[in-house]
């Protein structure tokens, strides 16, 4: 009988060209490495998506299969499913081991031959479940485990100049998108056709500037009327009419790396008690922009912007924060949450981090002016101020159509 085992090294085909340098990737290892250090870890098992990606380059699929990062004081190896052949070390930075699915628990096995036992074991608390965390202790047996999700997610925070011009293409390829919805919107459209008209552009154009890349995830948000009240709603079959408020979002996926474009739009006109609620939330945005430089706090911005509100009466009708940072982030993966424009963020702003402006207006049907009403801007912030690459414009002057 064929022998089957635990585990093997696929390496198959060669290397692909990577979404950044060697030398990024070891520059971010180098990082890790620090933290490990600074944690007293000899090893490293990384089981997120972003994180995984950060360090390697590789995005998962995972599909049920659990995938991981393992890192040590020279070692970089991804540990990936059978079912994807040699495409994760294709696709990676460093080297891979292919577990198989003859027995349970391979994965564990593979990573144990990188580590070893009895090791103090840097985890993922924000992402490592229960069972998976019972399996790291029974198969690597470790003398303790530290967590290393904040300090890996503090290390994210700063963009390397290489991010920052994969982001600022990102945002280019959201205006792209948001320029095909505008031509895409008409009276008896539905919200499906005009999503798939962003979306196809968007896709196009990715193809376009980044041909060694892998294309997936691109997609569109464009919801109108009562679908306008949530910044996340599903894109429906509803057909457009003279006068519904639109929410236009475009979300262009590089390398794993999103990027945004929203703006509120109205089909053909917009009434007066409309216009009202919007002009003051694009003075809330433009206000909120001009509040983002280095050594301001989220916390601060999301003080001065609630006041701006109150002073209006509008406060009531905001339903989150204010903006939020950019780079290895999706609507399943990701989340940088120590740069949020939330009241409890005390986090300061400093050169090289990425972070939107996005104030949003929810008035409930039967009210004055409906519906939701978001602007959404793409920030660096620099040495003395920030630099605004989304160029898509905001307001009613570009964006009543139709």
């Amino acid at each position: 009988m064929t022998a089957r085992p635990e585990m093997y090294r696929f390496h198959n085909g060669e290397k692909a060209k990577l979404p950044f340098a060697e030398i990024e990737y070891e520059a971010r290892l180098k990082g890790l490495r620090q933290i490990m250090d600074d944690a007293g870890a000899q090893a490293v098992v990384l089981t997120s998506m972003h994180n995984i990606a950060y360090y390697s380059g590789f995005l998962y699929c995972a599909f049920g299969r659990p995938y991981g990062l393992v890192v040590t004081d020279s070692d970089c190896v991804t540990i990936s499913a059978g079912i994807d052949a040699g495409q994760p070390w294709r696709r990676c930075h460093g080297d891979n081991i292919t577990y198989t699915d003859w027995q349970r628990d391979n994965f564990w096995r593979a990573i144990l031959s990188v580590t070893g036992d009895n090791k103090v074991v840097g985890y993922e608390g924000d992402h490592l479940t229960l069972q998976q965390r019972d399996k790291l202790e029974d198969f690597l047996k470790p003398l303790t485990m530290v967590d290393v999700a904040p300090a890996t997610m503090r290390q994210r925070l700063w963009k390397s100049p290489a991010e920052i011009a994969l982001i600022r293409e990102g945002a280019r390829v959201a205006d792209v998108g948001g320029y095909a919805i505008r031509e895409a919107v008409k009276v008896g459209v539905r919200e499906i056709d005009v999503a798939m008209a962003g979306r196809d552009a968007m896709e196009l154009e990715i193809a376009k500037s980044f041909p060694d890349a892998e294309y997936r995830d691109t997609w569109v948000w464009f919801q109108s009327g009562l679908n306008t009240d949530g910044a996340h709603n599903p894109v429906t079959a509803r057909m457009l009419e003279r006068g519904d408020i639109l929410s236009l979002n475009t979300f262009p996926m590089i390398s794993g790396y999103y990027t945004a474009l929203e703006r509120t739009m109205f089909v053909g006109e917009v009434d007066e008690a409309s216009l009202r609620i919007w002009e003051a939330n694009v003075a809330a945005h433009e206000y909120g922009m001009s509040l983002l430089k280095p050594g301001t706090s989220c916390a601060e911005v999301t003080h001065a912007i609630n006041a701006f509100f109150e002073e209006r009466d509008l406060l009531q009708y905001r339903t989150f924060g204010y903006g939020h940072s950019f780079g290895l982030l999706s609507h399943y993966y990701g989340r940088e949450a120590g740069l949020e424009l939330r009241e409890d963020i005390d986090t300061i702003l400093q050169p090289g981090m990425v972070i939107s402006m996005e104030p949003m207006l929810t008035i409930a049907q039967g009210q004055p002016g409906a519906g939701g009403y978001r602007e959404h801007d793409i920030l660096v912030i620099t040495e003395d101020g920030n630099e605004n690459i989304t160029g898509y414009p905001y307001g009613p002057e570009f964006n009543v159509v139709g």
